[in-house]
């Protein structure tokens, strides 16, 4: 099959570097003159540090990665033309995976140690944007899930290039400094708000909003939440690390998941340690974000009980 020639040429990450070094330098000069976005210097420096990281480990593991798409192509199910249509049908299934994928690194142990990183800072500002882990290939997603489409007849050149322009995206959804959008663009799309509360360690925020571009999905599929004025975002983790060293930032989770296989006293509760959602013990010391969240909403319904018991008298 002809790959079209600005599919081989262009990447569209490195033609967006310069417009996120712009962009996070305004960002800096709007916090200092509006104090409306928040910046902690060691917590930039971290977040700078994980992205830098990331683009290395991108380039190490580019091989094996391709390799196994190229792989994969091979025994592709249909062959899929490069026409403009497909472009479109690619975006948006691109996107619904992207949805599921994120949805899995909140609700599986072993995808969370990765993706927690991104979560790691309690700062949002585009900076944050840029904090991602180093080892993702070890979670193994790329054999599978980062393949599927490529299975399906989607060429691999074609897959990493919506797969970029979604990256890209995701980036200026990273801010305090935009309030709200229009309307009908907080209806379909993912923005700064949603995403806000996607990173928010409040209850009611919890495992909200996966969305890529497309906050469709998260409708769809009964994970949206709106950003409440009452509700202001707190961000980072529900424990949060205490540290901007970025080799504990990176690997941190997939330690704590070895200490805990180790001590386990059952294969069945070492596979759980694993596999059940972040949080989850076999003696229930630890708590999920389902028992965070039903434990706030008891917490809510008596308070409310209270206060109409008192309006009663």
């Amino acid at each position: 099959m002809d790959v079209p020639a600005f599919v081989q040429t262009l990447n569209p990450i490195t033609i967006a570097i310069p417009f996120f070094t712009i962009s996070v330098f305004a960002e800096m000069i709007y916090a200092r003159t509006s104090g409306r976005v928040r910046f902690e210097t060691r917590d930039t420096a971290a977040s700078l540090i994980m992205g830098l990281g990331n683009n290395i480990s991108s380039i190490v593991f580019a091989g094996l990665i391709g390799a196994w798409s190229v792989f994969v192509y091979e025994h592709r199910l249909f062959d899929i033309p490069f026409a403009w249509w497909i472009w479109v049908i690619a975006f948006v299934l691109d996107d619904f995976l992207y949805y599921w994928s994120h949805r899995l690194a909140h609700t599986v142990r072993w995808f969370w140690a990765d993706h927690v990183v991104h979560h790691s800072s309690q700062h949002y500002n585009l900076t944050t944007a840029l904090r991602q882990p180093w080892i993702s290939p070890f979670t193994l997603k790329f054999l599978w899930l980062g393949s599927a489409m490529v299975f399906v007849g989607f060429h691999p050149a074609l897959v990493a290039f919506v797969g970029a322009l979604n990256l890209i995206y995701q980036f200026w959804i990273h801010t305090e400094a935009i309030k709200r959008c229009p309307a009908w663009f907080e209806a379909i799309f993912n923005t700064p708000s949603h995403h806000r509360v996607h990173h928010a360690t409040n209850p009611l925020y919890l495992d909200r909003n996966y969305a890529g571009i497309l906050i469709i999905w998260d409708k769809m599929f009964g994970t949206f939440q709106a950003e409440l004025d009452a509700e202001p975002c707190r961000y980072g983790i529900v424990k949060n690390l205490g540290t901007y060293n970025p080799i504990k930032i990176a690997v941190h989770e997939w330690l704590s998941i070895v200490k805990d296989m180790a001590g386990a006293k059952s294969a069945k509760d070492a596979a759980l340690y694993l596999l059940a959602p972040p949080g989850w013990s076999p003696d229930g010391s630890r708590e999920t974000s389902k028992q965070i969240l039903a434990k706030w909403k008891a917490r809510q319904a008596q308070t409310s009980e209270a206060a109409e018991a008192q309006a009663a008298e």
